[in-house]
């Protein structure tokens, strides 16, 4: 536990070594003008990042996360008005679910080229397009219990010391189910899914979709839900989640006497869709829970305007405590979390890692043991498995300087991560007749590799740490080779990032710049329940696992203080958070970026015993071009004593993007220290009573785009406060967005390819136009348009005068890589009422990417971007439907994708 006497002093600490090392780094490249601005590098040069593919390796993985024909329609009608009322017009909706309590709307399938019909209908209120939810990763490598995360937030000192255990307090669990047979939560022990639901733990919940379902299959039979009663868990997240949440047995979690509601949205693989998840936050609301944790989420969709965020915050405006991770997708740089996390009114949670773990590990000749982490994508290293291991050269492994061939067989290889991908390391050192694979980290943590790619990998893989990498090299070193043996047990290490952010764990901001995350908890390496069947307690490691923490320590405080609305609880958890430091520098004086911990580590003691609040609990200061932004701040002291707190600030690691050759933003890291003025120097507030200090923030870093930020402080002799902050420099509106874009065709071997001007396309087998293209940042509106060409290939007319663009998406977040949008060669060609799907005529044409940039206005001819297409030749081959609207649709036939 963190205690108040702990804190100060790491705060202390981080403001002293942090002067130092603004003066100690004079050397390092300015960002913009201001001497005060030094850039600390980028992602890679702390071993965040791998060299960006180029466009070529990019062009040949393309994905899609939208579930075709499939849309959510906000609504102020009913939905069966919004049916008839389509059909006047011509436009078939069949209604898939209808909701009404988390969120007023429906899930309709409509085919996508007739949404914009739809969206204009009286009583529609929004359109979104359905997007598919993967089940986040799991990670069994390693073997902590959840007792060391406990001790790190002072859940354990709240169970046993102040004797909250969450008694009476229900939570509902939107996740793959809950294995309630499990006896740690009550069960008997029999793996029946029919037998102990409902039990005295898990009492309420229901399966909204069936073992087989994945929303990600092309067959429909699995891509369609199958509902029924019974929640179980055969995936084994949820059952992982609510354990560190609640579990009573083996497993202790942070509130061990929490009721559970299990609300499955999850088959045993795959993935879900954001219409089921609205489904069962209905559900969850109807049941009365207390708290709702979910543990999942749709990356990179930044804008709290989504549904899924949308519902979330009705459920927080309807008294529920709404926890949510947020996100896995921390190697993507900023805006990288996502919906529902992005949510205005709930708690948000990034991970950090656990204080220790338990592993497999490598002995080898000279003595030393190291524990090691098997890479998805390659065979499991047998237990008692033996090599001789020789270290490459050089250490990178990499294909520009490939491996020496294996001198006979049984060798395994040492290589270094950095400069390519794992998987290319595993592809050469597999081709040059090595048998096994070791990869050392070329930074601090744990290394969650996977070698997934066009070639399997057939070698076992794993990785270990770089200072285990640094031992084991040098061992080899003296003696040229040395044998490694794999462990048939585990042991139980110390972790060297224990305390510090998972690297995997998603950086904010929201999309209109809220300050996202709230606050952090342990979420790397966390041992918990299991599914019986599956062997009854694993280990996991995501922002999965510190959503529920947090949850649980909810759980506590509103056992303690029962008349805390959701708010509140966000505002005490946030109040009483410390902020810890930047991991990537470790013992350098850095503090995390607020926009990747929030207030901090949660300090589940001082939320509950605490008697003062501090509001507003963060402070979201939006763009910097409008000035300093003045936040009154009210501190409430529910104490029989007068308490004075001495202010302060501050600063944590800024972040902005540089845009690389291949259009890829390329995150940097700085310090940017914004400038703090208070009204006073101290606040004193009067027993039982309030105080208000003003508190004015601003920045004139001379550059657009700088994400910074930190903490106000209030500290007094016994007690200390944080309300987080953040901004962005400069004009949102003035970075470039559309930072790249191409005209592509699928070749005969299913690779996408840049068309020279006037490609011909016979619309035939997937052989359609594709713009491919990236977005560096979120938008306010995406549009394509379709013209014609002229015969110098320049830009004619619209193919109609009243043309609805071919495609728009309101509110649509960066992309985590770039994206395809193929065209069908339709479009619809009245922008009034009876809107009719009309499709070209053979010709020439050019596509035109429009972008409202993020908050921009739509009059203000600076906040958009635009790109036109090279022009292309419609040249329908036999077998083509040339008839108006039945042809395939964006994302859907041919392979075609959809951003």
């Amino acid at each position: 536990m963190h205690s108040p006497t702990t804190r100060l002093r790491l705060r202390a600490m981080g403001a002293g070594l942090a002067a130092a090392a603004l003066v100690a780094t004079t050397g390092l490249a300015a960002v913009a003008d201001d001497p005060d601005i030094k850039d600390l590098g980028s992602a890679a040069d702390y071993g965040q990042a791998v060299e960006v593919p180029s466009i070529e390796e990019q062009l040949a993985h393309y994905k899609d996360a939208v579930v075709p024909g499939r849309w959510l329609v906000g609504l102020s009608i009913s939905p069966g008005k919004l049916v008839s009322a389509a059909k006047a017009e011509g436009v078939d909706v069949r209604v898939v679910a209808s909701f009404d309590k988390a969120w007023n709307g429906a899930s309709v399938a409509v085919d996508d080229s007739q949404i914009h019909t739809v969206s204009r209908l009286a009583g529609v209120t929004g359109v979104y397009p359905v997007l598919e939810v993967t089940q986040p990763v799991l990670d069994e490598e390693t073997t902590p219990a959840v007792e060391y995360a406990k001790q790190l937030t002072g859940a354990e000192y709240a169970n046993n010391e102040l004797g909250f255990t969450g008694e009476g307090i229900k939570v509902g669990i939107i996740d793959s189910g809950i294995d309630y047979n499990h006896p740690d939560f009550g069960g008997s022990g029999t793996n029946d899914q029919t037998k102990d639901f409902p039990g005295d733990r898990v009492v309420w919940g229901y399966d909204f979709v069936g073992d087989a379902y994945d929303a990600s299959s092309d067959d429909a039979a699995v891509a369609t839900p199958k509902p029924d009663q019974w929640p179980d868990d055969c995936g084994g997240h949820g059952t992982h989640v609510a354990g560190i949440v609640g579990a009573n047995g083996e497993i202790q979690g942070v509130a061990p006497d929490v009721q559970f509601g299990s609300y499955r949205v999850f088959g045993c693989d795959g993935s879900s869709s954001s219409d089921i998840i609205v489904a069962a936050m209905d559900r969850a609301k109807a049941d009365g829970m207390d708290i709702v944790n979910m543990s999942l989420g749709a990356s990179y969709a930044t804008w709290p305007s989504y549904p899924t965020a949308v519902a979330a915050d009705n459920l927080v405006e309807d008294g529920v405590v709404v926890v949510v991770s947020q996100g896995n997708s921390g190697t993507g740089g900023i805006f990288s979390g996502g919906a529902p996390s992005v949510a205005h009114n709930v708690i948000s949670v990034g991970s950090v890692d656990n204080s220790q773990f338990m592993a497999h590990y490598i002995a080898t000749a000279g003595g030393l043991e190291l524990p090691y982490f098997g890479a998805t994508g390659a065979p499991d290293f047998e237990p008692g498995a033996s090599f001789e291991i020789m270290a490459a050269n050089p250490i990178l492994g990499c294909s520009t300087a490939p491996p020496a061939p294996a001198a006979e067989e049984g060798l395994a290889l040492l290589v270094s991560r950095g400069t390519c991908s794992f998987h290319e390391k595993a592809v050469n050192a597999q081709a040059a007749g090595y048998d096994a694979l070791l990869i050392a980290n070329n930074t601090t943590g744990v290394i969650n590799a996977t070698v997934e790619g066009a070639t399997p990998i057939t070698i076992p893989v794993a990785t270990t740490l770089k200072t285990d990498g640094d031992a084991l090299l040098a061992e080899i070193n003296a003696n040229g080779s040395t044998t490694i043996t794999f462990s048939e047990d585990q042991k139980r290490f110390d972790n060297p990032t224990g305390g510090y952010q998972s690297d995997f764990s998603s950086y904010g901001l929201a999309a209109d710049l809220t300050l996202k995350p709230d606050v952090s908890a342990p979420g790397g390496s966390i041992y918990s329940t299991y599914p019986l069947e599956e062997g009854g307690y694993a280990s996991l490691g995501g922002t999965s696992m510190a959503a529920p923490h947090v949850a649980g320590a909810a759980a506590l405080l509103l056992e303690a203080k029962p008349d805390l609305d959701p708010f509140e609880v966000r505002t005490a958890l946030t109040n009483t958070a410390d902020p810890f430091e930047w991991g990537l520098a470790a013992g350098a004086g850095y503090i995390e970026p607020v926009h990747r911990q929030g207030g901090g580590m949660i300090d589940i003691p001082q939320a509950i015993t605490t008697a003062v609040t501090v509001e507003d609990s963060k402070i979201s200061l939006g763009e910097g071009e409008a000035g300093p932004i003045s936040t009154t701040l009210t501190v409430t002291n529910d104490s029989d004593e007068e308490k004075t707190f001495t202010l302060g600030a501050e600063h944590g690691i800024a972040t902005y993007n540089k845009i690389n050759s291949a259009g890829t933003p390329v995150m940097q890291f700085a310090i940017a220290n914004a400038d703090v003025v208070f009204s006073g120097d101290t606040v004193t507030v009067p027993a039982r009573s309030t105080a208000t200090v003003t508190v004015t923030i601003g920045e004139d870093f001379g550059m657009d785009g700088i994400i910074y930020g930190g903490w106000i402080t209030l500290t007094s002799e016994t007690e200390d406060f944080v309300v987080p902050f953040a901004g962005l420099s400069g004009d949102y509106q003035a970075l470039e967005t559309l930072t790249m874009a191409y005209t592509t065709y699928v070749d005969e071997d299913g690779v996408l390819q840049i068309a020279e001007p006037f490609h011909e396309y016979s619309m035939v087998d997937g052989d359609y136009p594709y713009i491919y293209f990236n977005l560096a940042y979120p938008v306010s509106g995406l549009y394509f348009d379709i013209y014609r060409a002229n015969e110098d290939g320049t830009k004619g007319e619209k193919v109609h005068e009243n043309f609805i663009n071919y495609v728009t998406y309101l509110d649509q977040g960066r992309f985590a890589a770039a994206a395809t949008l193929a065209w069908d060669g339709t479009y619809q060609g009245n922008a009034g009422r009876n809107g009719k799907v009309r499709r070209v005529e053979n010709g020439d044409y050019i596509l035109e990417v429009r972008i409202l940039k993020a908050l921009g206005d739509p009059n203000n001819p600076d906040h958009w971007e635009s790109w036109d297409s090279t022009p292309i030749t419609i040249a329908y081959g036999e077998g083509a439907d040339t008839s108006a609207g039945n042809g395939p649709q964006p994302g859907r036939g041919g392979g075609s994708k959809r951003p």
